[in-house]
């Protein structure tokens, strides 16, 4: 039996109404995939298809957790996932595609839905793996605050800690670092002179 077997959906043999069908992805699924991504998987797929004269309406929803890796303490990070995809087969000539209508060979009685049931999962994973604010790995934290607040005073690292947990909250880059001393421009060096000593006087 090949790897997605389990996942290949008899079309032909649907009779006209609605039919649902069921499925678990767990951690074999997404190593078949090849996925880097997702570690562990409990998902429970529910599929709904329906026939009405030559079109199959097929309606996905996926639910349950994958676990990732943190982008930014690399401990384990549990995502929930709630997804939902649609779609219109019919059979025809040959393959084509679009948003919402897929046209397979009339020769071909079977629809693999395996890739499908993994894009729907895989598409509701947001861009960034990162733990709400306060829940990362403490160990890498402190350390990641190190190498951040090196130039802090002690008096400051309370104060650092916490703007540095600010901006990560917001998405920004806090490891960017400042740019390098650019040279001025000696006219405006010499304004500012000029104002320093109006200043004074």
């Amino acid at each position: 039996m090949g790897k997605f077997s389990a996942f290949r959906l008899q079309l032909k043999a649907i009779p006209e109404g609605t039919q649902e069908f069921d499925y678990h992805l767990d951690k074999q699924f997404f190593v078949n995939m090849e996925s880097t991504d997702i570690h562990d998987a409990d998902l429970d797929v529910k599929l709904v298809v329906t026939h009405k004269h030559d079109i199959y309406n097929l309606a996905f929803h996926v639910t349950g957790n994958v676990t990732l890796i943190c982008d930014r303490c690399l401990d384990d990070l549990i995502q929930p996932i709630d997804a939902t995809y649609e779609i219109n087969v019919k059979f025809g000539d040959d393959y084509a595609e679009t948003d919402d209508l897929l046209v397979i060979p009339d020769n071909d009685p079977t629809l693999n839905v395996s890739y499908m049931i993994f894009d729907t999962a895989s598409l509701a994973i947001p861009i960034k793996h990162v733990h709400p604010l306060g829940k990362c790995n403490r160990a890498m934290s402190a350390l990641l605050r190190k190498h951040r607040a090196t130039k802090a005073d002690d008096d400051d690292a309370e104060l650092a800690d916490r703007l540095i947990d600010e901006m990560d909250s917001m998405d920004t880059a806090p490891d960017d670092e400042a740019p390098a001393d650019v040279p001025t421009d000696p006219r405006w060096d010499e304004l500012k002179k000029l104002s320093g000593n109006a200043e004074e006087n």
